[in-house]
């Protein structure tokens, strides 16, 4: 029977062997995360049916990254009864402050996270696990509080979708706007309970740093999982990173597919999209009338030390516009390292910008930048729902690490050969 990488691994994590979409299966699980704001509500859950102990310490990993460091009594309250958890149960991958990242950088940096794994995190956006050739979903609390004492996972199999791009994409085009023009495309619903498949000569490039950028935004279309195939790529990636032994699926020939859609990315801009939602996007050429009050760099979308790159090659010798607030966050403390030693966090800090420890702070209106009423944000988070970075009132476009500098730099919204061109 032919089947979609999706379903393969899907398959072989259930006593079948096979699967159909629409199908629903108990699977086995290799990885389940939670964070700071899912775990303490599993816990509650595990404790109110008297649950003991979890099914497997070693393949659950904690990771306080949303309101860390702790930004007030509930957040402190919150993180200190997921670190007792974690020392009752012994759980081994339990990331503290010093060592700790947003939990979607870190896993596939430590190379906790495989190909052919089905991964479930307490967060929508564990999709991003895709990006190495697993099958990897968010999941509520309660949900999460089983799957922590079973090991085990229900869900219906969803129908595969195949998104292939291609061509090569202009300067400054980056994976980020690749993700956004698709969710143009699709809108928010456009992928409703789906696995999103990504193949192409475009895709064959993008290094998995791109991959991870755009498996982790394949929610924002509804989807169930984005998914890439493994390549030269992804071993070079895995070589001496990977903690486990791994087992690699493609996709049949002639496997079946809900819908398959082609890009031609050669001709694309960088993307904006507007308030409020991911698929309210248009090109950057059609946005720079927007002023801004902030820009956020980071978060588990773009934090990572390629993002940070190309955001300080916009940003080196410029400073951000007068009453811009620029915030840059690294995704993890290795990423943050790696910014040091490359003389990154001082090109930001000449900008006048400001560098945050690992958190996932203002993406959720937490800490670290949180907008005021009639504010507005350059973001390269994932989101930007009413509300999601502050005031209700207050308004977030989301745009690619170029696009975020050229726009600190400018004040509005901006392509990045507007603030190029100055030093020429």
């Amino acid at each position: 029977m032919s089947m979609t990488i999706t379903e393969k691994i899907l398959a072989a994590h259930t006593s079948e062997g096979v699967v159909t979409p629409g199908e629903l299966i108990d699977v086995s699980i290799d990885v389940i995360m939670g964070h700071d704001l899912s775990t303490p509500l599993a816990i509650h859950e595990m404790e109110k049916i008297g649950a003991k102990k979890v099914f497997d310490p070693e393949k659950i990993i904690l990771v306080p990254d949303h309101f860390t460091p702790n930004k007030d009594v509930n957040a402190a309250e919150s993180c200190k009864r997921m670190r007792e958890f974690a020392e009752r149960q012994g759980i081994a991958h339990y990331y503290e402050i010093g060592e700790m990242g947003i939990a979607h950088a870190l896993l596939p940096e430590q190379g906790l996270v495989v190909p052919g794994d089905v991964i479930v995190g307490g967060d929508s956006h564990s999709c991003t696990y895709g990006a190495i050739g697993s099958f990897a979903t968010g999941v509520g609390s309660t949900d999460l509080a089983a799957a922590m004492l079973t090991g085990t996972l229900w869900l219906k199999v969803p129908e595969s979708m195949k998104l292939i791009l291609r061509g090569k994409p202009r300067r400054w085009v980056s994976a980020k706007d690749l993700i956004l023009h698709i969710l143009g495309d699709l809108g928010v619903d456009g992928a409703l309970y789906k696995a999103m498949e990504f193949a192409g000569d475009t895709v064959e490039l993008l290094p998995i740093s791109g991959r991870l950028t755009m498996a982790n935004m394949v929610v924002e279309a509804g989807a169930k999982n984005g998914i890439f195939g493994v390549d030269k790529i992804t071993e070079t990636y895995l070589h001496g990173r990977a903690r486990r032994e791994y087992r690699v699926f493609q996709s049949d020939p002639n496997a079946r597919y809900a819908d398959v859609r082609e890009y031609d990315v050669g001709s694309l801009e960088p993307m904006v999209a507007f308030p409020f939602s991911p698929g309210n996007v248009r090109p950057v050429s059609e946005a720079t009338d927007v002023s801004i009050d902030q820009v956020v760099i980071g978060s588990c979308t773009n934090g990572r030390i390629e993002d940070l790159r190309m955001a300080a090659e916009v940003l080196q010798g410029r400073k951000v516009a007068p009453g811009v607030r620029l915030i840059v966050i690294p995704a993890t403390q290795d990423i943050y390292g790696r910014a040091i030693k490359e003389g990154l966090l001082e090109i930001f800090l000449a900008a006048h910008g400001v560098v945050s420890p690992p958190t996932c702070g203002p993406c959720v209106g937490g800490h670290m930048g949180v907008l005021a009423k009639g504010e507005s944000a350059a973001s390269t988070t994932n989101r930007n729902f009413i509300g999601r970075m502050g005031h209700p009132e207050s308004m977030v476009y989301l745009v690619s690490p170029a696009v975020a500098a050229a726009s600190a730099v400018k004040g509005r919204i901006a392509h990045p050969d507007e603030v190029i061109r100055i030093g020429k």
